[in-house]
């Protein structure tokens, strides 16, 4: 009985304090953007023979099936599909904020959609290193594109969307 209650007490006591202190490395996850916009992306985008192997074995050797229902999603995005997903990549790591156009293209694709083309991108060579840091940030992206694309542009927008 007497370890029980030691357990027991150990147990809420380890609760409690996770609770008052959460993890540091959650807390820093979206302070600093991953990847500095100018050259240290355009580092991040170049593309060297290996890699561009690396990528061309990854795509071919994608199961058919999941080949085919990325392609109804990139097709469910519509015209500008390269586009807009470069841009929702350059969010993911550099807090650049996407268009509202290209968050109506992402919602309008999907959740699911978003979350596969987002798996797919980060196998590429050029970004499978962020794989494991970026999970929060896609996630956030999608909540971000989510709101904007539900809300109504404000007129100012509008305004601005007419003079172009």
């Amino acid at each position: 009985m007497e370890i029980k209650t030691i357990f027991m007490s150990f147990f809420i006591i380890t609760a409690l304090v996770s609770f008052a202190y959460p993890s540091l490395g959650l807390k820093d996850v979206d302070e600093e953007p991953l990847v500095n916009p100018g050259r240290e992306m355009d580092a991040v985008e170049a593309i060297s023979p290996a890699s561009q192997e690396y990528n061309l074995y990854m795509l071919e050797n994608l199961h058919p099936e999941y080949t085919t229902n990325l392609e109804k999603c990139m097709d469910k995005m519509g015209d500008g599909f390269k586009k807009c997903n470069e841009d929702v990549i350059k969010e993911i790591l550099t807090k650049k904020p996407v268009s509202r156009a290209c968050c109506v293209k992402v919602v309008n694709a999907g959740k699911q959609c978003y979350m596969e083309i987002r798996k797919l991108m980060f196998q590429f060579y050029q970004l499978k290193r962020f794989v494991s840091k970026v999970s929060l940030r896609t996630d956030a992206v999608w909540d971000r594109c989510f709101a904007e694309a539900v809300s109504p542009p404000s007129s100012h927008n509008e305004k601005i969307k007419y003079l172009d």
